[in-house]
């Protein structure tokens, strides 16, 4: 996996070669996990040690997957070329209106904490994170550099198709929460991303996925197109769900007022090239990685 890091001097992995005034290509690990270890030779001790060594590797194990939510014809896109090609061109818009922003800023000004290490997953030029906030580290991860480099709130991002390959490569218990902004209706092995996302969170760590109506018709998955807006709240649900170890899924909406424009018979029109005027409806749904593995 192919990293990009931001140019700037105060920053450790800065390169006296960087060539690159925006950004530099470099293969990234986080450091490794801080292990435990003894300082006694008392065996009560060492036992205590070990236990905790032996809870924190469970807690930081990969993601179990119980089922799959998704049949083989719910992964399906009318449009089966890879998603690469697709976002090979950036597309410097914002795909919800001020609404649905402010009540996701919001949501991340309670939800996240200080100096959080976050990773945005399907991400962007924009993160919606609060700006007077200040995190330890924000990863972006999405499927256009050109638009995740004009992002300012990332430290560092990678560009990778997680419907070719999910595994995220970083160390496990690598950050504090995980955020997934109106792209969770793109993937197709959302089962496997989601028991990813579960092992590089830390215990206590946050997954949020937001999402409204809106969608690239062409790319988002058939269980999704073909789904009412309470049946896509419910899938997000089955896939925290479907991974052992998260708490029970939190489930938040907030709908306009314009109820008969979101059911007008037209709808999927506008659906087909991922635009709907008037005000969108905001769901979202989180869940947090148990403490203690089940």
């Amino acid at each position: 996996m192919m990293l990009h890091i931001r140019h700037n001097p105060n920053n450790a992995w800065n390169s006296s070669s960087n060539t690159n005034p925006r950004y530099q290509q470099y293969l990234f690990s986080l450091p490794k996990r801080k292990q435990f270890t003894t300082i006694s030779n008392n065996s009560s001790i060492h036992q205590d040690n070990n236990q905790i060594t032996k809870q924190t590797s469970s807690s930081c194990s990969a993601g179990k997957i119980r089922r799959l939510v998704l049949t083989q014809e719910g992964r399906t896109k009318l449009n089966p070329k890879p998603d690469r090609e697709f976002y090979a061109y950036p597309r410097f818009v914002t795909h919800v209106d001020d609404n649905f922003i402010s009540s996701l800023t919001n949501l991340y000004r309670e939800r996240l904490q200080p100096e959080s290490e976050i990773l945005d997953l399907m991400s962007s030029w924009i993160s919606h994170l609060p700006p007077e906030a200040k995190y330890k580290k924000v990863v972006g991860h999405g499927l256009n550099a050109q638009e995740l480099a004009k992002n300012p709130r990332l430290d560092y991002f990678f560009v990778k198709d997680l419907n070719q390959d999910q595994e995220l490569q970083f160390e496990s218990c690598s950050f504090d929460a995980v955020l997934c902004t109106v792209s969770v209706q793109y993937l197709q092995q959302p089962e496997k991303v989601f028991a990813e996302v579960f092992r590089v969170l830390r215990p206590g760590g946050v997954f949020i996925v937001s999402f409204s109506n809106r969608l690239f018709y062409e790319k988002a998955i058939s269980a999704w197109r073909d789904g009412s807006s309470y049946g896509r709240v419910q899938l997000v649900v089955q896939y925290f769900q479907c991974v052992e170890g998260f708490t029970k899924a939190e489930v938040i909406r907030k709908l306009p007022n314009d109820t008969q424009r979101k059911e007008s018979p037209f709808s999927w029109i506008v659906n087909l090239v991922g635009f709907i005027s008037g005000s969108d409806p905001f769901y979202l749904v989180l869940a947090y990685k148990n403490f203690k593995p089940i």
